[in-house]
């Protein structure tokens, strides 16, 4: 099984081992640039044998599946809504799954309603920017006026 391993601000990570949990921090500088997932193999001093993907993300990121909707309002343009579910969750931005593929352009605003899973299921109601699309799935990140959301930080606490 893959580890998933973060890249800290001074360009190190930490290697746990699974087996015996020595933990090795290494300098990964010469993986930063590059635009593709990096899978790195190691090898504890146990003698264990491990593969650790290199995450260059600054937030971490939350696997959901929280269904919702959205509405796209455009000038000269009647709203566009639709159903759509939120996949993953961070401080920053959503990744989302829509009902129907929609060529959505980068850089266009959007208003994302659902609720988180937890005890009080929190609706949430938020603006969002278009960051990135591929296929049914779109990368957005919230408005700045909607990035400082105490529950949702509760909500992403390990």
């Amino acid at each position: 099984m893959e580890q998933t391993v973060f890249i800290t601000g001074s360009n190190t990570a930490t290697f746990r081992c699974p087996q015996c949990g020595k933990a090795k921090t290494a300098d990964v500088s010469r993986y930063v640039a590059t635009n593709k997932k990096v899978t790195v193999n190691c090898t504890c001093a146990c003698g264990h044998r491990f593969r650790c993907r290199l995450e260059k993300r600054r937030q971490y990121r939350k696997s959901v599946n929280l269904p919702g909707r959205f509405v796209c309002k455009e000038e000269g343009r009647l709203p566009d809504t639709g159903l759509m579910s939120v996949v993953d969750i961070s401080t920053t931005g959503l990744k989302l799954k829509m009902g129907v593929p929609r060529t959505l352009p980068i850089g266009m605003q959007l208003r994302v309603e659902f609720q988180l899973d937890d005890n009080k299921r929190t609706p949430m109601e938020k603006r969002v920017i278009v960051r990135n699309v591929s296929g049914p799935y779109v990368g957005v990140a919230f408005h700045s006026d909607d990035l400082d959301d105490p529950a949702l930080g509760f909500y992403l606490m390990p």
